[in-house]
C-alpha cells in the first residue's frame, strides 16, 4: 500500500504560481508513476500530469507550458509547479499513485481556487 499526503492549495489571483507537493511512503517502490488529477464541481476528474518512475511525463492540453510536474526521490515527493494560473484552473487536486499491478492510490485531495 502507498499513503498520499498532498499539500500546497490555496487561493491565488489570475496570474499567479502555487505549487503542489504529493509526499508519499509505503511500497513506494512499486508505483509506476505518479500523477496529479482535478476535479471541477460537475466535472469528471481529469489527468493534469504524470511522471514515470523513469522520468518520463505527459500533460493535458489545456495545462501545457504553465504546470511543471517534477519529483525528489530523496524526499519521496512530487510537485506541481502551477504558473500563469487560470479561473479554470479552479478545483480540487488530487495526488495518484499508479502501482506497477495497476492498483491506483489516491491522495486527500487539495483545494485550488483562482479567482480575484
Amino acid at each position: 500500500q502507498v499513503q498520499l499526503v498532498e499539500s500546497g492549495g490555496g487561493l491565488v489571483q489570475p496570474g499567479g504560481s502555487l505549487r503542489l507537493s504529493c509526499a508519499a511512503s509505503g511500497s513506494i517502490s512499486d508505483i509506476y508513476a505518479t500523477g496529479w488529477f482535478r476535479q471541477a464541481p460537475g466535472n469528471q476528474r481529469e489527468l493534469v500530469a504524470r511522471i514515470t518512475r523513469r522520468g518520463s511525463t505527459n500533460y493535458a492540453d489545456s495545462v501545457k507550458g504553465r504546470f511543471t510536474i517534477s519529483r525528489d526521490d530523496a524526499k519521496n515527493t512530487v510537485y506541481l509547479q502551477m504558473d500563469s494560473l487560470k479561473p479554470e484552473d479552479t478545483a480540487v487536486y488530487y495526488c495518484n499513485a499508479l502501482m506497477r499491478t495497476g492498483n491506483n492510490y489516491w491522495g486527500q485531495g487539495t483545494q485550488v481556487t483562482v479567482s480575484s
